[in-house]
């Protein structure tokens, strides 16, 4: 298999984690995209991505760490996004990288430590620094748009258990738009496939119409959803899921949130 062939199978999972670490698309894309530049570039870093997934994103993370990568082209997007910026502004979100690196993209402890640069002890502590923030986080409203029932009232209770409330659950486009008029949500956990064939994407953008909130979309098919090409999710969990991935999935869309925490 050929390098960029390599590259290409991984692409979508590198967009996942750029934007769930920036908190948008647009500058996760962006930061993707300086990437994979400065691989044609240099023939061996493209030799080092060729043998191993964790070199990707280890030359990720050193273009990250450098916050130089020009953003100019395209919008920044909703009041989310905007407000993501300038949380990056203001904090360091190394720990978030220790802890998305070893739940969303399942990297081995030792292999995170060579992402970021550190020894395997000070990614542990930087693990526990993040579930101890996550822990600590601000309650709010959280809407769950899931017809599988059985996912449904796991993800429930996954989030009832980070001291969240849950306005309801709904199967289907008009059950989620009822509910959310009705109570307005915080943060929206989304299939993409509900019951009656409507879609999740088609029900979380007509609920956008009614306010800005994080919305984090859950789907066994994430490649679809991260082609970089069109407005895409900036949160994606794929299933089956571990409960640890979509904990780490709420407290990166909460970090970022654009409105106050509701109760």
């Amino acid at each position: 298999m050929s390098v960029s062939d390599q590259i290409a199978i991984q692409l979508p999972y590198l967009r996942r984690y750029a934007r769930a670490l920036t908190g948008s698309q647009h500058s996760g894309d962006a930061y993707v995209r300086a990437t994979l530049e400065a691989a044609l570039a240099d023939r061996s870093l493209r030799d080092a991505i060729a043998r191993s997934r964790a070199a990707l994103y280890e030359a990720f993370t050193r273009i990250w760490s450098t916050g130089h990568v020009d953003e100019t082209s395209g919008a920044l997007g909703g009041l989310h996004e905007q407000a993501a910026q300038e949380r990056l502004s203001v904090i360091a979100p190394a720990h978030r990288q220790a802890l998305l690196l070893t739940t969303v993209e399942e990297f081995t402890r030792e292999e995170a430590a060579r992402i970021l640069g550190l020894d395997v002890e000070e990614v542990d502590a930087l693990v526990t620094q993040a579930i101890a923030e996550i822990e600590g986080e601000s309650a709010t409203r959280v809407l769950i748009i899931e017809d599988e029932p059985l996912i449904s009232m796991q993800l429930e209770g996954l989030v009832t258990d980070l001291g969240h409330t849950v306005v309801g659950t709904a199967a289907t486009h008009a059950q989620a738009l009822e509910i959310f008029q009705r109570n307005p949500a915080g943060l929206v956990l989304a299939d993409i496939q509900l019951a009656d064939g409507s879609s999740g994407i088609d029900a979380v953008e007509d609920l956008l119409k009614f306010g800005d909130v994080p919305v984090i979309f859950i789907t066994a098919y994430p490649e679809r959803l991260l082609t970089g090409e069109r407005p895409e999710p900036t949160y994606l969990v794929t299933k089956p899921f571990q409960e640890t991935t979509v904990r780490a999935q709420i407290s990166q869309a909460l970090f970022f949130g654009s409105s106050k925490p509701l109760r």
